[in-house]
């Protein structure tokens, strides 16, 4: 028999269903529970859903609020959280009461003035913003790149269409980050494969640089089909993003030196490289070496 019949329970239940917290931490080290958010399990042989995600935040999400932001992505299928915070999941939810605050401290809760009926949608009795109310929420609220990456990931999941948000981000007036949320919206598409390609582009953008081909092919000296992350196919200029998780292990970096390589020596492509480190903070060098590759000079950064 699944733990509590194979519902989502908070932590502050597991007195029922274990005799001691020890057990019900042991029970998470030995893969028998799973984290869906914070303070909030549920048995790991029940295969995650919407309506698993949904049931989770019914049980920290007032009845008179609206899930939103990076939790409403979460239940629609998206994970819009910086590679960093996604260990940090916390239901989210808007509430219209000015007066109103969480005391739990289980969830994160904002207000919010105006929250039309059409932007509300509701699955397994929580009620949460629609795919493209959360998406332009996002763009509007969080940091520049990460708003980027939030929209891109819930356009490449195919929860939204990115023609649909530019029409309904456009039509938008008079709410806070508008004016982020309207120039974002026309770079949103569904080919940027991670958090990391996202940034990237919104430096590229950012620095005036004409938009890149996305996920470009190109064919290695073995006949493979390989795919260029960011290229600009006139001047043969790649610029690729090589993000921690799989671009640090020697055989990673190997097989990566190995295919550009390859490239460069056979078709003469040049690679541009981003990391997390030259996408953020105060040095210029990433968007300087494009510029050279490029024979154009791009704009002072505007973000760190």
């Amino acid at each position: 028999m699944p733990i509590n019949n194979g519902l989502p329970f908070h932590t502050r239940e597991a007195a029922r269903h274990f005799s001691s917290r020890r057990e019900f931490q042991e029970a998470h080290r030995a893969g028998l529970l799973r984290w869906i958010a914070y303070a909030l399990s549920i048995d790991a042989t029940v295969p995650d859903s919407r309506t698993v995600r949904a049931q989770a935040a019914r049980l920290v999400v007032p009845d008179h609020a609206i899930a939103s932001d990076d939790y409403a992505a979460f239940v629609l299928g998206a994970d819009t959280r910086p590679p960093g915070s996604r260990f940090e999941q916390r239901p989210m939810y808007v509430v219209q009461h000015a007066r109103y605050r969480s005391v739990d401290g289980y969830a994160l809760v904002r207000q919010s003035k105006d929250i039309p009926n059409e932007d509300v949608i509701e699955i397994s009795g929580l009620r949460l913003t629609s795919p493209l109310r959360t998406a332009s929420d996002l763009l509007r609220l969080k940091r520049r790149p990460y708003a980027l990456a939030a929209a891109d990931a819930m356009a490449f999941a195919k929860i939204l269409d990115a023609d649909d948000l530019r029409s309904y981000v456009a039509n938008l007036h008079q709410l806070p980050g508008l004016a982020q949320a309207q120039e974002l919206a026309v770079r949103v598409t569904d080919l940027a494969e991670s958090h990391g390609e996202s940034w990237q582009r919104c430096r590229i953008l950012d620095a005036g640089f004409p938009r890149p081909l996305l996920q470009h092919p190109v064919v290695d000296s073995y006949g493979r089909q390989r795919r260029l992350d960011m290229a600009y196919e006139e001047s043969l200029t790649a610029s690729e993003y090589d993000g921690r998780e799989f671009h640090t292990a020697d055989s990673d970096r190997e097989n990566d030196e190995s295919r550009r390589g390859d490239l460069s020596r056979r078709l003469g492509w040049r690679f541009n490289l981003g990391t997390y480190e030259r996408i953020f903070g105060a040095s210029t060098a990433f968007e300087d070496e494009l510029g050279g590759l490029l024979g154009q000079t791009p704009r002072p950064r505007a973000w760190h």
